[in-house]
């Protein structure tokens, strides 16, 4: 079980990112652009610095959907190798099968 304040800032940043995500997009389209000129990029550059850390999609965490866990996450279930090992040992996980060989 995570600690519920890295939980909850983690939350927080999503927040955060998707408030500022379009915003970010049409910064990095300016910067991106061979028609833009240089003052153009140098603006764009300065205010996408200006932004929040948080806005960042790089500072977000994967982490286990029931408990917070950040580490061995799996995309496919959104929980981490421990939890889909138990739920899957319980049989609650709709078409997944120990191997046995």
């Amino acid at each position: 079980m995570a600690k519920k304040s890295k939980v909850v800032k983690n939350d927080q940043r999503r927040a955060i990112v998707a408030r500022y995500a379009q915003r970010r997009a049409e910064l990095k389209e300016v910067i991106r652009s061979p028609s833009s000129t240089a003052e153009q990029r140098e603006a764009a550059q300065r205010e996408l610095a200006r932004q929040p850390r948080d806005a960042s999609p790089v500072r977000l965490r994967n982490r286990d959907a029931v408990d917070g866990r950040p580490r061995g996450h799996l995309r496919k279930f959104g929980l981490s190798r421990v939890r889909v090992r138990q739920l899957a040992h319980n049989g609650q996980l709709p078409g997944v099968r120990k191997a046995s060989w």
